[in-house]
């Protein structure tokens, strides 16, 4: 992807202040776009990243940090009016926002159970809904709420990725961490049903799922290639789904796992 390939895009990256999140939306930054550091509880760290941003962007690019609970339909359309208000229309959403919660199913409180299928599921959901009430009308790149000074302003431009988990689409089952497979594999099952829903609208929506990844919270004692994924390794797939000439590529899930086979999960 050409290295301005992104500039007068805003891009909006859930849960960016640390992890997965940070390590995609610094990416953006760097190929020239404008960026919002969604953050639920890690305003210090976000604060960081957006200075990180502005740094990789070579001076050149604009970064905002702002609070929301992504499983609340009014903390999003706040999360959304913030980023407009600032930074123009979202050009580019990366749902990244989910909770782990590795135990047994039949041992997770009720709360605990919700909050993951919440966060990975609706929050996806609902954010992707907001997004798309511009995405779909051909306002992205459209500074200020409204002002009409980006180059890109109705180009046909709409980029939704979600992040997944690995073999999700196979039928992975496990009493372990179940409630997350069932949110992980609602998330592909969305992906391709609103990539076949915005066909018209020149958005396209894919999903990135990895298996292990350098700063997950557990590590089975052999991993794939004997190393887990790379935040790089994720980075990948991203600037290849954000590229402009991949805009006939949707509904796609680009795993990012190794060659696992899950055996035993």
């Amino acid at each position: 992807m050409d290295e301005h390939a992104l500039e007068n895009r805003t891009v909006l990256v859930t849960g960016s202040a640390r992890g997965v999140g940070r390590e995609l939306l610094l990416a953006t930054a760097a190929y020239g776009a404008d960026t919002a550091v969604h953050y639920h509880t890690s305003a210090e760290a976000a604060r960081e990243v957006a200075a990180e941003a502005r740094s990789r962007g070579g001076g050149h690019t604009e970064a905002m940090t702002v609070q929301a609970d992504v499983t609340d339909p009014e903390s999003v359309n706040g999360l959304f009016n913030a980023v407009e208000s600032e930074l123009g229309s979202v050009d580019i959403l990366v749902n990244n926002v989910g909770d782990f919660a590795p135990s047994h199913w039949d041992e997770l409180e009720f709360e605990t159970w919700n909050r993951v299928l919440e966060t990975n599921l609706n929050g996806t959901y609902l954010c992707s809904k907001r997004a798309l009430e511009t995405m779909r009308g051909g306002e992205q790149g459209s500074r200020g709420g409204g002002t009409d000074d980006s180059s890109t302003d109705g180009d046909d431009y709409g980029r939704i990725v979600n992040i997944g988990y690995a073999s999700s689409e196979k039928g992975l089952v496990s009493p372990e961490n179940f409630p997350y497979f069932v949110a992980k594999a609602g998330v592909l099952m969305f992906t391709r049903m609103l990539a076949a829903d915005t066909q018209d609208d020149g958005v396209t929506v894919n999903a990135i799922s990895p298996y292990v990844v350098e700063n997950s919270d557990e590590f089975p004692e052999e991993l794939p290639r004997g190393r887990p994924a790379s935040f790089d390794d994720l980075v990948q797939p991203l600037l290849f789904f954000l590229d402009p000439d991949s805009g006939y590529i949707s509904g796609e899930n680009i795993e990012v796992d190794g060659g696992w086979l899950p055996e035993h999960v």
